[in-house]
């Protein structure tokens, strides 16, 4: 069992596509991010020519109302930024005061984002099983490697963990995430003790564990905290009604508020009593306590 020396919660503000392909509204996002009190936001980045078979790149979206294009590739490409659009987002995070990341889904993208030497890049679940991409990032990058673990299996988990291990790299720069990957989540398949199991198998062999949820609400989030997470990843956007898959999984700015706080709070709460007697409860003992 893990016994925890609680740190500052790092709480990131995943915009991924949810500025639906408009720069202002992902700059809008930034600050509305920095507003909340995130020290930390995150876009996604892909090829999707390279990412996606000619089969898949022309099929319809799966979900017409969510589509951005005629086809599943004129969808995605709608929503991808440049990779010098990503480094004006870069540069503006640092004129803010925030930090900027990215996640990427293929190798080009992969290239790009490292290019811009940002202090961590994040796999996402559905491509944690792209070696080659791992492999890029652990060799050709020096920042942290952040991967998400959704919809991947146990022997799939021991491989990335190993990948890092063999050039002895895990423990000082793998983030591994417990994730459920639905959107949205229902309650009862977040599967919060995974972050148990994952301390129990990796948290000697990694640098850090997190949570990345795509539930409702943010009481869940303070609940990974406690258990362990180092970081915490939501999903960010203007309006949850907007047209897009991500959207209904997200925190708007009052949401996002509240979790800070409350995940601030939570950490400043985690705490013995320093005194039998606090002082602040001197004044109440010396009224309220029964005295024989």
């Amino acid at each position: 069992m893990f016994k925890f020396n609680y740190k500052e919660p790092k709480i990131i503000a995943e915009i991924g596509c949810n500025h639906m392909g408009n720069y202002s509204i992902a700059l809008e996002l930034i600050d509305l991010a920095k507003s909340c009190g995130c020290k930390y936001v995150k876009f996604q980045k892909r090829n999707s020519k390279e990412l996606l078979t000619p089969e898949q790149y022309s099929s319809p979206h799966p979900n017409p109302w969510n589509s951005y294009g005629a086809t599943y590739g004129e969808h995605r490409e709608k929503l991808e930024f440049t990779a010098t659009q990503h480094n004006s987002l870069y540069q503006y995070c640092q004129s803010v005061g925030i930090e900027y990341s990215s996640s990427v889904w293929d190798i080009t993208s992969a290239k790009e984002i490292i290019g811009l030497h940002p202090n961590f890049i994040k796999v996402p679940s559905a491509c944690n099983n792209n070696f080659e991409m791992l492999k890029l990032l652990r060799d050709d990058y020096r920042g942290q490697v952040q991967i998400s673990l959704g919809m991947t299996t146990k022997a799939e988990e021991e491989s990335i963990v190993e990948l890092f291990e063999e050039t002895n790299q895990a423990s000082s720069r793998l983030v591994i995430y417990s994730c459920t990957s639905g959107y949205p989540v229902p309650d009862d398949q977040v599967c919060l003790l995974e972050i148990n199991r994952l301390y129990e198998k990796f948290g000697s062999r990694v640098f850090e564990i997190g949570f990345s949820g795509h539930h409702n609400g943010i009481a869940l989030d303070v609940a990974a905290y406690t258990l362990g997470a180092r970081w915490i990843e939501r999903h960010f956007t203007v309006d949850r009604t907007w047209k897009g898959t991500d959207h209904a999984a997200s925190l708007e700015k009052p949401g996002m508020e509240k979790l800070v706080r409350d995940l601030n709070g939570t950490f400043k709460a985690l705490t013995n009593k320093k005194q039998e007697i606090l002082e602040i409860e001197l004044e109440q003992r010396q009224k309220l306590k029964y005295q024989k």
